[in-house]
């Protein structure tokens, strides 16, 4: 080995750098990590070519901040060699050792320990130099044998150690490189003999190659007495001979047998119960550090965890579940209804002792946004004294997230549908499954399609989830899913769904849910007492109608809270604001009116009329514009309509050229000029063949130049024989056209069933007139006469227009509806039209 020139004194004092697990011998090169903020800072202040430092172990391993009475007193001084900057902060130090020194004293602490130093020499052994050669070639040897034997060590060791001619420099050469504790270490460096070094390393050696012999000599005879049937049996035997040794195989056993007391505690039926039996079987005879193992022992804790047998269904309290339904919700009368009926009939079975199995219904909430579809569920839930689950399937496209996956993956898991009923501890919760109308799917399967077994009462009895295998009974589930819209479930799921709609509510229902639920939730959640804030129904009322135009009440809440945080942002800063909060105080905490009823600014010229649509968030208006262009009579049609609107506008187009002389419309129009419709909003896609008669008002409008009446919406499909057929969606569409400050809406006769679905005080301030005919519409829809000097949408006037001929007899009103008294600005604007 090269010579390492040593010579030197010794400084009077060293920085200390404290030393964990880790003991350094002179004359013997050693990589170093420093991550501590003192010993950063000691190496920082190191300048010059010779940065010497002293050493020394830590009394206690775990401490992260030592002074000079928490190390060995006896180190080493180093010199160092390398020293690399690491991105994580640490430094790693490449440092030779020199001399033996002492520690004699501390001379300060901050900002690194710095100590009084002395040499501490070594003693020169005058022992023979005969004895001195079998000494060292003792320790050579043995240190050989132990290379050879120990994997961890390299080859290159044993010609290292065969160079060295100084016992001192042996004895610190094999401490180095041996398996030693670290007080092992701390105690050769601290011998001063170097023939006592030798000699106690030794005893350590002997003792590992013992070791080493002896676990070569296990493996040799297992190897030699068992054949490849035996292998697996001996591993196991050894592991436990180990883990006995270890004291583990106690807790082993007392942990298995503890499994088995829950598997025959859980009840499970005869097939989970033969599964679980083989697989904790499997389990014993594996090791526990097999990969299977952790596998086999999730599986059985999934099993005992499921309540196979826990239901909370008890006795039913008709009356007690209408109060509490009533408390949490306020209108939805037909939900309530049913889900009383249902309690009824299981509490007539629960006392007739009724041994028929009753099927449990799916029933299916279709409504808007904010209606109360998911926290109905926890009410019913509640209603039932029932566990209450929930599950979203928004976005779901993989369909192992109904049916779990199968155990053979990485990372496998049950399904959704066991997760939240192990999470309910109960096998007959109220399980509500969120937007099951927004399911994809894709080349990982249809969600939808796994969710027909889970949803029909003839076979959700034995659902297979894939990651259990065994049948759980989901029968006694009550499963509720919700939906902004039927459209996109597929026929089959549906079919299996009892669909109940919750469409928007009235101005006067969003008033008393908000006095009701809202404002108080609000008080609770701001910190407010009643006696402190009180919103008029004058205030409600305003929010209601100028800074919210939604179906549900979510946006309610949401302005709600934003005056209760102005109240509470006005007491924090000292001030006392009156209890009642009026309109003017919901103005200024709210900012400008965000909505306004714009109908009537909007048709302010022919060519223009109003309808009404369904959306998955509740009823809109429309606006469908048509103008005339100089052209060869094409029509053209913009605003992202769909195939199907795009066919009423040609069936309307057709229809009035067919009945151009009966309704007032000069034939030589459509020859001469193009026709454009346009429907704005232009980014939104819009479907549907509910819209016809709207772009046929509008198209008539402006080739007789009589604007559309501006306070009429209308809907309805037409036909080329002039009728106008039934549509759907006529609650929302009504609601829609009172939030828009609309009061008398055109539906089809063929609809007048379902107006018993629209609230009873919306039909006494709404004027539901019913046609059955195009020309019906036409003289409910336009002006009486029309305005010969009025601009037509396009800047010109409309040619040939001529005075209609009545060719129907007026539209018969609803018999569910009174026609709502005309706003005095709407009669002058008649007036000066000429109506």
């Amino acid at each position: 080995m090269p010579a390492v020139n040593l010579e030197g004194a010794v400084p009077s004092h060293l920085p200390v750098l404290p030393l964990k697990s880790t003991v350094v011998f002179p004359r013997i090169f050693i990589p170093l990590s420093v991550g501590r903020k003192r010993s950063l800072q000691l190496l920082e202040d190191l300048s010059g070519a010779e940065r010497h430092i002293a050493v020394a172990t830590q009394l206690n391993e775990e401490a992260e901040e030592v002074g000079f009475s928490d190390i060995h007193h006896i180190g080493a001084m180093v010199r160092v060699q390398h020293m690399l900057k690491l991105p994580d902060g640490t430094v790693q130090l490449a440092v030779l050792g020199l001399r033996r020194i002492r520690l004699t004293g501390a001379i300060s602490e901050d900002p690194y320990m710095t100590c009084a130093v002395e040499m501490l020499p070594e003693t020169r052994d005058t022992i023979p130099a005969l004895e001195r050669e079998a000494l060292m070639r003792r320790a050579i040897s043995s240190f050989q044998q132990l290379v050879t034997l120990a994997p961890h060590l390299p080859a290159e060791l044993s010609s290292g150690a065969a160079a060295i001619d100084d016992p001192l420099h042996l004895a610190y050469y094999i401490a180095n490189h041996t398996r030693l504790t670290t007080e092992q270490r701390q105690e050769i460096l601290e011998l001063d003999s170097s023939k006592v070094k030798l000699e106690r390393l030794l005893g350590h050696m002997a003792h590992e190659l013992e070791v080493l012999e002896l676990g070569r000599k296990i493996q040799s005879q297992a190897e030699e007495s068992m054949g490849k049937a035996q292998r697996e049996y001996f591993l196991r035997e050894q592991l436990k001979a180990i883990q006995r040794e270890l004291g583990e195989l106690d807790s082993e056993v007392g942990e298995m047998g503890e499994l088995r007391e829950r598997i025959v505690k859980a009840g499970l039926p005869p097939e989970a119960q033969r599964e679980a039996d083989r697989e904790i079987g499997r389990l014993e005879r594996i090791p526990s550090a097999s990969p299977e193992s952790s596998v086999i022992r999730t599986y059985l804790e999934l099993i005992v965890s499921l309540p196979w047998n826990t239901s909370t269904g008890g006795e039913v309290d008709v009356v007690k579940a209408r109060e509490i339904l009533d408390a949490d919700h306020y209108d939805l009368d037909k939900v309530k209804q049913r889900i009383v009926e249902h309690l009824a009939v299981r509490r007539l079975k629960q006392q007739r002792k009724s041994t028929e199995r009753g099927r449990e219904p799916i029933l299916c909430f279709v409504g808007p946004p904010g209606v109360g579809k998911t926290s109905l569920g926890q009410s019913i839930a509640r209603a039932m004294g029932r566990k209450f689950a929930r599950a979203s399937l928004g976005g779901v496209h993989d369909e192992a997230e109904i049916r779990g996956h199968r155990r053979t993956y990485i990372g496998a898991m049950p399904g959704r549908i066991l997760q939240a009923i192990r999470r309910a501890e109960s096998n007959d919760p109220v399980f509500i499954l969120d937007e099951v109308d927004k399911i994809g799917s894709d080349w990982r399967g249809d969600p939808s399609s796994a969710l027909l077994e889970v949803l029909d009462p003839e076979q959700n009895k034995d659902f297979r989830d894939n990651y259990l295998d065994v049948p759980f009974d989901l029968s006694k589930v009550m499963f509720i899913t919700t939906a902004n819209s039927l459209e996109t479930i597929p026929p089959a799921l549906r079919d299996r769904m009892e669909v109940l709609n919750l469409s928007g509510y009235t101005e006067a229902e969003k008033v008393q849910i908000a006095e009701r639920f809202l404002v108080p939730k609000q008080l609770l959640a701001h910190g407010l007492r009643p006696r402190e804030v009180a919103l008029t129904e004058d205030a409600v009322r305003a929010i209601i109608r100028e800074y919210t135009r939604e179906a549900g009440v979510r946006n309610l809440e949401r302005e709600i809270a934003s005056v209760m945080r102005r109240t509470v942002a006005d007491i924090a800063v000292g001030k006392r604001p009156r209890k009642a909060v009026d309109v003017k105080r919901v103005r200024a905490a709210l900012g400008k009116r965000r909505h306004y009823d714009d109908v009537r600014e909007r048709i302010d010229r022919p060519g223009v009329a109003t309808g009404l649509v369904w959306t998955p968030t509740g009823g809109e208006i429309i606006f469908v514009e048509a103008a005339l262009t100089p052209g060869k009579g094409e029509l053209k049609l913009t605003g992202q309509l769909g195939e199907v609107m795009k066919e009423s506008a040609a069936a309307a187009l057709s229809y009035l050229k067919a009945r151009a002389s009966d309704i007032g419309i000069d034939p030589t129009l459509f020859d001469k000029n193009d026709i454009h419709i346009h429907v704005p909003a232009g980014a939104q896609p819009k479907e549907g063949p509910s819209a016809g008669v709207t772009v046929l008002t509008a198209i008539a409008s402006i080739l007789t130049g009589r604007p559309a009446r501006d306070d009429i919406a209308m809907t309805g499909e037409i036909t080329l024989r002039g009728r106008v057929l039934p549509i759907g969606g006529i609650k929302e569409k009504v609601l829609g056209a009172h939030r828009a400050g609309i009061r008398r809406v055109l539906l089809p006769t063929r609809n007048e069933a379902d107006l018993d679905d629209i609230p009873a005080d919306l039909r006494r301030q709404m004027q539901l007139v019913l046609v059955d005919s195009i020309d019906q519409v036409l003289r409910e829809a336009l002006t009486k006469v029309p305005e010969a000097p009025r601009q037509r949408s396009n800047g010109a006037r409309a040619p040939g227009v001529r005075e209609p001929v009545a060719v129907a007899a007026p539209a018969r009103e609803s018999a569910h509806a009174r026609k709502a008294p005309r706003s005095r600005p709407a009669a002058k604007a008649r007036r000066r039209r000429g109506a």
